[in-house]
């Protein structure tokens, strides 16, 4: 073997073992506490791709579905608290249900920090179209003359829908008889069948079926217009007070993992979020893309636990664990 022969050789292997004492980096990953194909696995994937190019890593999305939330959460808590792990969860999961569950096996303040919002989902309260109604005030009118309770469907006892329609009952006065299903394919099934008169879904559910001339936007549980279809009015602009309802969606990390993880993900999301496409892709699904700082979110979600705490509360609203 000669000189140049025996070098390429030692290069060869210093090189091998080099790459070999260099670990490969675990996959980030993303804890969907839902199904695949639903509105929060799709947003999820729709950031995964993006910020895999902004971490230089690669982004797995897990469904961990059932138990509301808490089989996610669970995988979340266990995993090491180095902001590896994500959860992407949805309002009800982190502000709703501490009020319906008498015995939770995670706590959002104790378990958890807030990394940032991702989207925010208004409710659109819509109707068939056989329903005369062309908004909301004029439903009103005429649910207000009718002698027998009015059936409005929800995707399910405790859901935003359902809590968006209690508002709507305290500030009109209606006589409204809910109806759960469970979830809101089988809801929105009904209501184009007739079986009920109106819902509020999350504009991402519904919106091919308004662009699509199936159902009827009445109005926006919003304090704003939406530039999806921004001719609909909102509540307050009919003259309806205080229906006002987001199902955001946001991500959450261990609550021991180090604030300066926390806050170099936030800068990463914010990227992701100002991504032309990623915010193309999320408002054509009628969501709205929202960054927030990890304080901002904290806020959010302690306001938003406070509110719907008290009207379950006060409407009594229990449900089967």
């Amino acid at each position: 073997m000669n000189k140049r022969t025996l070098l390429i050789l030692i290069l060869s292997l210093s090189f091998g073992l080099s790459v070999k004492a260099q670990p490969a980096k675990k996959p980030i990953r993303i804890i969907v506490a839902f199904a695949a194909g639903g509105p929060v696995d799709f947003v999820a994937r729709t950031i995964a791709d993006p910020l895999a190019k902004e971490l230089g890593r690669v982004v797995l999305v897990e469904n961990r579905p059932g138990a509301s939330g808490a089989i996610g959460a669970a995988e979340v808590i266990r995993a090491e608290p180095d902001g590896e792990t994500m959860w992407i969860t949805s309002v009800g999961a982190a502000a709703i249900n501490p009020a319906l569950f008498e015995k939770m096996s995670y706590d959002m303040g104790r378990d958890f920090s807030a990394v940032s919002l991702i989207v925010n989902n208004v409710e659109l309260f819509v109707t068939n179209t056989k329903n005369p109604a062309n908004d909301a005030a004029q439903f009103i009118a005429a649910v207000k003359s009718k002698k027998d309770a009015t059936p409005i469907g929800s995707s399910g006892t405790g859901s935003i829908p359902h809590l968006a329609m209690l508002q709507l009952q305290d500030s009109t006065g209606l006589d409204l008889l809910h109806v759960p299903y469970n979830g809101m394919a089988p809801a929105l099934t009904d209501l184009m069948g007739g079986q009920v008169d109106a819902e509020f879904a999350d504009v991402p559910a519904v919106i091919n079926y308004v662009k699509g001339g199936r159902l009827k936007p009445l109005a926006i549980a919003s304090k704003h217009r939406i530039s999806q279809l921004p001719e609909v009015k909102t509540f307050e602009e009919l003259g309806i007070k205080a229906v006002d309802s987001n199902n955001w969606y946001g991500i959450f990390v261990s609550s021991k993992t180090p604030r300066s993880v926390i806050d170099q993900l936030n800068k990463n999301l914010k990227k992701v979020l100002e991504n032309p496409s990623t915010v193309t892709k999320l408002e054509q699904s009628g969501t709205e893309p929202r960054w927030s700082t990890p304080d901002e979110l904290t806020a959010i979600l302690k306001s938003d636990t406070q509110k719907w705490a008290k009207l379950i509360k006060d409407k009594n609203i229990k449900v089967n664990e």
